[in-house]
């Protein structure tokens, strides 16, 4: 039983780094989506405000983040964020020189830096989808703009959005492997190649990477599947 054994719990195998390893991989999957959930809400709304500079900058953020490989993108990011935020915290003397910013913290914000482009597309379509005939008739009644945002826009725009949303959170669960190719992570990919590196038992560590990506999605796309039913109930 050589799989047992190649998995086993510690330093005689690697079935603690891969335990590691997933662990990682959903963390950053769900704070990059939390966040690309947030710029995407706030690109929707400057793309679709009055005012003309407001909707330059978020026309440009969606262009140029869609118009590059997402992998230079987060590679930019990830260095300028980093070093950025190191040079001016040393600056203002608030660190010392020996300060290093948290690149897991790092990654998630380019990540979701990424996601949140296409995120604002997701919910930009799905704004303009709330009939305008209900909006005008809650601000006809004097209804306050929080309250019809929670109450009206809010439960249909979700409603639309759902299947978009739905795909960019199966896409960032994969594109967090990204983050492997800046060294500073054990997650799920990073996990499978040192081990497979180490054993030389490529087909079996590859595999078994495949098989965990692939769990995350069918678990995803069956909840996805009751969230959706459920934000659907009454529109049938």
């Amino acid at each position: 039983m050589d799989w047992l054994r190649l998995l086993a719990w510690g330093a005689d195998g690697w079935g603690d780094e891969f335990a590691h390893g997933l662990l990682l991989t959903l963390e950053i999957s769900a704070v990059s989506y939390l966040l690309a959930v947030v710029l995407g809400l706030l690109g929707a709304a400057g793309k679709l405000s009055g005012n003309r500079v407001c909707r330059w900058l978020a026309e440009g953020y969606t262009t140029v983040v869609r118009s590059l490989p997402e992998l230079l993108v987060i590679l930019l990011l990830y260095f300028s964020v980093s070093t950025g935020i190191e040079k001016l915290l040393r600056h203002f003397g608030l660190v010392g020189p020996n300060f290093e910013f948290n690149p897991f913290l790092a990654a998630v914000i380019a990540l979701a830096f990424v996601c949140g482009a296409f995120m604002t597309e997701v919910m930009r379509a799905a704004l303009l989808a709330v009939p305008k005939g209900q909006i005008e008739a809650a601000v006809a009644i004097g209804m306050p703009r929080a309250k019809m945002f929670r109450r009206i826009v809010l439960p249909q725009m979700m409603r639309h959005a759902i299947p978009g949303m739905s795909n960019l959170w199966l896409s960032i669960t994969k594109e967090s492997a990204i983050v492997s190719v800046l060294g500073a992570f054990s997650e799920l990919l990073y996990t499978g190649y040192r081990a497979a590196a180490a054993t030389k038992e490529y087909v079996f560590f590859y595999s078994l990477t495949a098989a965990l990506f692939l769990a995350i999605s069918l678990v995803s796309v069956f909840a996805i599947s009751l969230l959706e039913k459920r934000l659907s109930r009454g529109h049938h």
